[in-house]
């Protein structure tokens, strides 16, 4: 058994739980103060992460300045948008969404960015994952059991995902941070703006129960702390091929944790349609051409 394995297995299983551990946050905080209550816990998880590992923290305000940026996109926005939309849709619908994530990278890294040409694989990973989407909403019964801004709410949380990959790798890659300097630099720039939204009563006013507590502590130094220094880590020893293959693991974690810890109902389309989004992703990121070429 490899080595990173272990790893490799925490990493998408603390992720796929994140949805499950934002469902359980709502019951006391309300959606701004879920996405405080996370950035924060995984900021000071990640600033002990770096005392400990002695990584320094940058010093240009210019870097500080991408930074923030960086986790506007990848922190802020999204961290407001996911339980946002839980309020009204099921944990599944959120990871299953979210395993979009490869394709809205690979839309923003070649059509926009430019920074890469579209290839052919990645036009029918593009397409096969628009079918699959459709086929998790279930578009021939309009949105399903969802609202229509609940849904936009999840689809803009992973295109800001998809903004930040090429935005990370054309601004912040060539200043040479190490991994963990840039994690914890972006989380401590997403607290401080997602400071705001305790001015707007982020408690609910219902005592939170233990569960409750573990579950935010779990999302924050878990999802947004351990998850990436296990990743930084992952990418180290296994490479990043494997490691961008926890984005498969993830939904699958979440549809059984939502069926099974939330008793969320299944519909037969969901399932289908989440295979078809990452058979898509699958095929986009180029997994069976490089197949083809190595046999």
């Amino acid at each position: 058994m490899p080595r990173w394995l272990p790893m490799y297995l925490g990493v998408g299983v603390i992720w796929g739980c994140s949805f499950w551990f934002i469902k359980e946050g709502l019951t006391f905080l309300s959606f701004g103060g879920v996405a405080f209550a996370r950035s924060l816990l995984g900021a000071l998880t990640l600033l002990l992460g770096s005392r400990w590992s002695s990584t320094p923290l940058p010093r240009s305000p210019r870097v500080w300045g991408l930074l923030a940026l960086n986790g506007l996109l990848m922190n802020v926005i999204p961290a407001l948008l996911f339980p946002l939309a839980e309020t009204r849709a099921t944990s599944v619908l959120a990871g299953l969404m979210n395993a979009l994530t490869p394709l809205s990278t690979i839309f923003f890294l070649t059509l926009v960015f430019r920074d890469e040409r579209l290839s052919r694989h990645q036009v029918r990973g593009l397409v096969l994952g628009l079918l699959g989407v459709l086929v998790v909403l279930g578009v021939w019964r309009g949105l399903g059991r969802s609202p229509w801004w609940a849904v936009g709410a999840l689809l803009l949380a992973v295109t800001c995902y998809g903004v930040s990959f090429p935005f990370t790798r054309r601004y912040l890659t060539p200043v040479g941070l190490a991994p963990m300097a840039m994690a914890t630099g972006q989380l401590v720039m997403a607290s401080l703006l997602l400071l705001p939204t305790l001015a707007f009563h982020p408690l609910r006013g219902v005592a939170p129960s233990l569960g409750a507590v573990l579950a935010v502590v779990g999302l924050g130094a878990g999802s947004s702390g351990l998850a990436y220094v296990w990743n930084f880590h992952l990418i180290e020893r296994a490479g990043s091929a494997i490691a961008s293959t926890t984005t498969y693991l993830t939904p699958v974690v979440a549809v059984v944790v939502g069926a099974l810890v939330l008793h969320e109902s299944l519909t037969w389309n969901e399932p289908v349609g989440g295979f078809l989004v990452l058979l898509a992703a699958a095929w986009g990121q180029g997994w069976f051409t490089r197949r083809r070429r190595v046999t």
